[in-house]
């Protein structure tokens, strides 16, 4: 069972621009997942960064992502940008969860340079999204290889939540319905 004391999360690129993006996960799916990941951020009191590319006009994430100041960083990796790769170690939780378009870029990227400075690292795949199916497998393949785990928004909040009858698991369960 994973501890929410030991998470944090990470919303990366989730732009309006990037997010329509995405050929192997629709942008409503991965919008409805982020809006799922803000609830659960609400409701377990999870910290979180935001990590955006350089766009024209500014970041612009979508309305989902929980209010946060974007990091915006010059290159694939959250973990390269030393401000936000400061403010993630300051939390002292261990666990990084990692959502973002492109799976290829970004989340691989980043994964595999937190797991390689200690980290635990969990990909949510459906916030995510990729360039092709089969490179978006290979590079979660490549993540699971170097010790991260690749599972889903439901799979992380119910191995944080057990018990949906407390408060804070009825307002879990009520945010993982909007998923179906």
């Amino acid at each position: 069972m994973l501890n929410p004391a030991s998470v944090q999360l990470v919303f990366a690129d989730l732009q309006d621009s990037i997010v329509e993006a995405s050929a192997t996960n629709p942008a409503s799916s991965i919008r409805r997942s982020v809006k799922v990941l803000n609830g659960l951020v609400a409701a377990l009191d999870l910290p979180f960064t935001v990590s955006a590319a350089p766009r024209p006009g500014g970041p612009g994430t979508i309305e989902e992502v929980p209010e946060g100041e974007p990091y915006v960083r010059t290159g694939p990796s959250c973990w390269d940008d030393t401000a936000w790769r400061a403010a993630v170690l300051s939390m002292s939780r261990p666990t990084l969860v990692i959502c973002g378009v492109t799976t290829e870029m970004v989340v691989l990227r980043t994964a595999l340079d937190a797991l390689e400075g200690g980290m635990a690292v969990q990909v949510l795949v459906d916030a995510c999204g990729g360039i092709t199916r089969r490179t978006e497998e290979a590079a979660l393949r490549q993540i699971e290889a170097a010790g991260g785990a690749v599972t889903s928004v439901a799979g992380f909040a119910t191995d944080m939540v057990r018990d949906f009858t407390t408060p804070t698991g009825r307002q879990v369960i009520a945010a993982l319905h909007q998923l179906i």
